[in-house]
């Protein structure tokens, strides 16, 4: 199987007589569905078994998906741009040429270009629920789609409570989300008289970004084109993310002897250990640290429940492509806490190159507890940065700038950089954020985070 490129599961193939399934397979233990990007096949294509034939995209990260056999695509179910859940069917292989011209002949197969299925089918309802059960009407979103944790979504799956059933009962978690309490509560009350909704009403669940639903008309100078792929992600991450009541809190910090410092050694440090020496591992190194002392800055909340992450998982936004045209990425450098700098700067430089080149898998975005953006790489001086939901906290580091400063009384000439941290307010209070700030600042200015 060529390098970079999955299996996808398939069920039916002993019964030649029977199309195959090309089933959205498992790609991490947390992802539970994922968007296809991009059909590499149009229907009635042939195509070989293991042959990349579909594009799934799942936090943000690409992944080409082999055919489970060798045949003619003659059924794309999922179109490009929308969602696909773990082991449902995305399209149908035949092996058979003369029966799979008939199934294209007769409608069994899509358009080839990825259309959508028909409507009847696209459009069916989920099954209903006994009317045993106990269950409340709960707000959805306005596509109808819910969001929910991967704790959720393997008990339901446990207990064989479907999609359509889940999606009916009441959340008390924020946005009106469902929580595991309330899991446990409908399946502990399963098969009882139907619950009584309480007198509190839940909020409104978080729309998820979508366009209106009046069909969008081009002007005579404009475009209309759908929001898919890495852009449909990112918005959908930014959406969640803003449904967290944050706050940000600036401070300056004076880096002039770590600008000095990397003056006088990034040529030696490059002969030495083979790798640039750049500003972002110092940075990431110093919050390392301070993470360590502020703990609640490390933790995600997620259904009334306070994840406390002893190891720091640093994310790291960087721009995917040549030159940023695939959008933002956040991969993962694990364990900073016990790295050192020169461990730091490989790691970094690694991700940023395997990013560059679209290679990043999976497991290199997951697992984050804190991020690091640097927009000063590109010249920005100041932002706000929004943080990267469930975890708690971002740091932003903005451009060093030259500015006169007064010490001791005395006019100098200092490099300055802006640090921006924006915090779950929920977990972390303002006293809490400066501190950890000073804690920053300090480690930068007096470079002790080497001692």
């Amino acid at each position: 199987m060529p390098e970079g490129t999955q299996a996808l599961d398939f069920v039916g193939h002993n019964e030649r007589s029977m199309p195959i399934e090309i089933l959205m397979p498992e790609l991490g233990e947390s992802v539970h569905e994922g968007t296809v990007s991009r059909w590499l096949k149009q229907v009635g294509d042939f195509v070989k078994e293991d042959e990349p034939v579909v594009e799934i995209m799942t936090d943000k990260v690409n992944t080409e998906l082999g055919a489970p056999a060798s045949g003619f695509l003659v059924k794309i179910t999922i179109p490009e741009g929308d969602l696909v859940e773990v082991f449902s069917e995305m399209g149908l292989i035949e092996p058979d040429e003369a029966k799979a011209k008939e199934l294209i002949a007769s409608g069994g197969g899509s358009s080839s270009n990825g259309a959508a299925p028909a409507p009847a089918a696209k459009e069916a309802a989920p099954a209903p629920v006994a009317a045993s059960a106990p269950v409340v009407e709960a707000p959805v979103a306005t596509d109808g789609r819910r969001w929910y944790t991967p704790v959720v979504r393997v008990m339901a799956k446990e207990n064989g409570v479907s999609e359509g059933e889940l999606s009916r009962i009441s959340g008390t978690g924020q946005g009106g989300r469902v929580t595991k309490k309330d899991l446990e509560n409908y399946l502990a009350n399963r098969g009882s008289a139907p619950a009584t909704p309480t007198a509190s009403t839940p909020a409104p669940a978080p729309q998820e970004f979508k366009q209106s639903a009046a069909p969008a008309v081009a002007g005579p100078d404009q475009e209309i084109v759908p929001l898919v792929g890495m852009r449909k992600m990112i918005a959908e991450a930014m959406v969640r993310s803003s449904q967290v009541p944050v706050v940000s809190t600036l401070i300056e910090v004076d880096v002039t002897p770590l600008v000095d410092y990397r003056t006088l050694n990034k040529d030696s440090f490059l002969a030495t250990h083979g790798v640039k020496l750049t500003y972002t591992p110092f940075f990431i190194k110093a919050l390392a640290e301070c993470l360590q002392q502020f703990p609640m800055l490390n933790a995600s909340l997620v259904d009334n429940q306070i994840t406390m992450n002893k190891s720091v998982h640093m994310g790291c936004a960087v721009s995917l492509g040549k030159d940023g045209e695939g959008g933002l990425i956040v991969p993962v450098i694990k364990d900073c806490d016990k790295k050192s700098l020169i461990d730091i700067a490989r790691d970094l430089e690694s991700i940023a190159a395997r990013a560059r080149i679209n290679q990043l898998g999976v497991a290199d975005v997951q697992g984050g507890t804190f991020t690091i953006t640097n927009p000063g790489s590109y010249g920005a001086v100041l932002g706000t940065p929004m943080i990267n939901a469930p975890q708690s906290g971002i740091a932003g580091v903005y451009g060093i700038q030259q500015k006169p400063v007064i010490i001791n009384g005395m006019i100098a000439i200092r490099s300055i950089m802006n640090v921006v941290l924006t915090y779950d307010h929920r977990l972390v209070d303002g006293l809490q954020a400066g501190r950890f700030l000073q804690a920053f600042k300090n480690k930068l200015e007096k470079m002790e985070f080497f001692k």
